[in-house]
Parts: structure tokens; C-alpha cells; sequence
């Protein structure tokens, strides 16, 4: 067993779980959208982009581009969440959850193609 990998595949694996754990829910009631599963998927997800950093392969620079565009979409969606509650100093309504779902289901999509891109890779490498 190659530990790098396995830490590797953990990483995008837990990346994904928490952002879809984050997605899940009705779309617009702010009750089911936790900050802190928000704040742990952005984490994750920095973890699993930096992981990537240094693989040459083509498969390697496509894992960095899903990965990036994951991180891009929830620091988005952080911001809209802080913007709503920070700087314009409203509670999180329907229409605000709603943005910060939509940008963090676009997030989930770049993780599950690693996902994807992962078990191809792990099937490519058996034979």
C-alpha cells in the first residue's frame, strides 16, 4: 500500500462527503445549512487541492483544475454567507442559502468528477 495515495484519496473522498453533507436539504430554509460544515468542506477541500500540487501527469493537472474550481465555488458561497451576515447585517434568508447552496452544489460537482477521476485512476492502475 502507497500511504501518499491512500491520504490522497481520503482527502478528495472527505472533501466531497462534507460538501455534499453541507448541499443537503431544502434548497432555502438556512436552518438545515450549518457555517461550520461550510467552513470544514473549504478546509478539506484546500487540503486535497495542495495534495495535488506536483503530480506532472495529465490526469494530475486535471485533479488540480477540479480541485481549484471546488475551492473557488465555496469561497464564494463563504463570502455571500459573511456579505449577508457581516456586512449587510440581515439574518440568512431563503434567497441568500439559496446562493450559498447553489455555488456550494457547483463545488460538489469539481469534487465528485475527482471522485470519478480517482476510481478511474484506481481501476487504470489494477490491470
Amino acid at each position: 500500500m502507497n500511504l501518499e495515495k491512500i491520504i490522497f484519496g481520503f482527502f478528495i473522498i472527505l472533501a466531497c462527503t462534507l460538501n455534499f453533507g453541507f448541499v443537503i436539504g431544502d434548497i432555502d430554509r438556512p436552518e438545515l445549512h450549518h457555517a461550520s460544515e461550510l467552513f470544514a468542506a473549504i478546509i478539506v477541500n484546500l487540503i486535497a487541492t495542495v495534495l495535488k500540487f506536483g503530480d506532472r501527469t495529465h490526469i494530475g493537472a486535471t485533479h488540480l483544475a477540479t480541485s481549484l474550481v471546488a475551492v473557488l465555488q465555496l469561497l464564494a458561497a463563504s463570502i455571500v454567507w459573511m456579505w449577508q451576515l457581516h456586512i449587510t447585517g440581515q439574518p440568512m434568508d431563503g434567497q441568500v442559502i439559496s446562493i450559498v447552496v447553489s455555488l456550494s452544489g457547483g463545488a460538489l460537482l469539481a469534487n465528485f468528477i475527482s471522485v470519478i477521476l480517482l476510481i478511474g485512476e484506481t481501476l487504470k492502475q489494477s490491470r
